[in-house]
């Protein structure tokens, strides 16, 4: 067997997290080696229909890593965010809560925006390869054995690598993290997200409507021209009827949900479902390993923050690693990710925990919460200065202490 490839940054996982983290650490400190491995085939990305709501913080990366120019053109501002909290059938939705979009900053930004995930990978796929960073489509991790110095990796191929740090980002069912012994709590929700996009014959005006239904929310998120993104929240078993029901009954269910008030509605990509439930890791790192984005956790999309919440990972991590370098330390032992660990835990329970508060809050029929949860809507929406904290702590840049990158600075 030809001798192991050394590499100081071995990254598993070519989503948004792990390929961000790898433009990351790669812009700021070029002499490192940085890989990137995934198990899906190349061009398989193009098939995700997603988008997400990035807000101000992640905007902010972006902007760093040099590809929220290459993003924005397909970006669309979120300029106001209307919720309501009603039954299916019900003829009429009121309002409780409304937010107008502009961001807590002076450059007139709103506070987020939507942009599909094909965007997103597109832009980081193109920096990767500026800067140099080896991608292996088709290649996924089948062991690792940690030593004093290095980590020795087993790929797919047949090939291994050594590496100084390994770094899961393969997503919510991480087999890294089970690998390295790394233990979760977790709860099934017993629900899925049901994800599509829609065109509509009137325009959104970029606003983002979040409907709580009994079932589960369900949000209509603008795109560019008269497009929406959903995120349908189901019980699991109606989510899988729903999305292998014909056209006619998928699309009828969806506009008992959507309503008329854009016209008629179509849908232009096709429909999938997600389990929901809640994933925390107990620790985010070990010896020569760490987990980011979806591998660390996993929380319901009711905030939209799990995109951004990935986000923040790949600052904190990208920031530790090559400060790490720079003062000659080794980026790989428990002592210098640690850091990286205390950085992002706390921030994450504390959101695993609201979603989850929120998602049992909302998603039922009980006559008594629904009266608490909408007193509670309409008085934060008489609350100007309490609107305006809600704002701040979603585009996550307020408070002290954030990693560079997520607040416009270079590492």
């Amino acid at each position: 067997m030809p001798e192991a490839q050394m590499l100081d940054v071995l990254v598993a996982g070519g989503g948004y997290v792990g390929l961000s983290l790898a433009v990351a650490v790669k812009k700021a400190a070029p002499h490192l080696a940085v890989e990137v491995v995934d198990a899906a085939p190349d061009h398989a990305w193009r098939k995700d229909g997603r988008a997400f709501a990035i807000v101000a913080a992640a905007r902010n990366l972006l902007d760093v890593l040099g590809i929220w120019s290459e993003i924005e053109p397909e970006a669309e501002p979120i300029r106001r965010m209307v919720i309501t909290d009603s039954r299916t059938a019900d003829p009429v939705r009121p309002v409780f809560l409304t937010f107008e979009g502009a961001g807590s900053g002076d450059d007139g930004q709103p506070f987020a925006h939507m942009v599909p995930n094909r965007a997103i990978t597109a832009g980081l796929l193109k920096q990767a390869e500026a800067l140099g960073v080896a991608i292996r489509w088709a290649t996924s991790v089948q062991g690792f054995a940690t030593g004093q110095h290095s980590t020795t990796v087993t790929l797919s191929d047949g090939t291994e690598r050594q590496t100084r740090l390994l770094v899961a980002c393969d997503g919510v069912r991480s087999k890294l993290r089970d690998m390295a012994g790394i233990k979760t709590v977790r709860f099934d929700y017993g629900q899925s997200g049901i994800v599509t996009t829609v065109e509509h014959e009137r325009p959104h005006e970029g606003t983002a409507e979040e409907h709580f239904l009994p079932a589960g929310p369900f949000a209509t998120l603008p795109l560019t021209g008269n497009r929406s993104s959903l995120v349908w929240t189901e019980r699991t078993e109606d989510a899988r009827r729903l999305v292998e029901s014909d056209d006619l009954v998928f699309e009828e269910e969806l506009e008992r949900r959507f309503g008329h008030k854009l016209g008629a509605l179509k849908v232009v990509d096709g429909r999938r479902a997600f389990p929901l439930g809640l994933t925390l890791a107990r620790a985010f790192v070990a010896p020569r390993f760490a987990l980011a984005g979806d591998a660390a956790h996993g929380i319901h999309p009711i905030s939209g923050q799990g995109l951004n919440l990935g986000f923040k990972d790949v600052a904190a991590l990208a920031e530790t690693i090559v400060e790490a370098d720079r003062l000659g330390l080794d980026i790989g032992a428990v002592s210098v990710l640690e850091r990286y660990e205390t950085w992002r835990r706390f921030d994450t329970v504390r959101m695993g925990m609201t979603t989850d508060v929120l998602n049992r809050l909302f998603s039922n029929d009980v006559t008594p919460l629904r009266v608490l949860r909408d007193v509670g809507l309409g008085v934060v929406d008489r609350l100007p200065g309490l609107k305006s904290f809600f704002i701040r702590q979603a585009e996550g840049t307020t408070g002290s202490g954030h990693p560079r990158m997520l607040v416009g600075q270079r590492i």
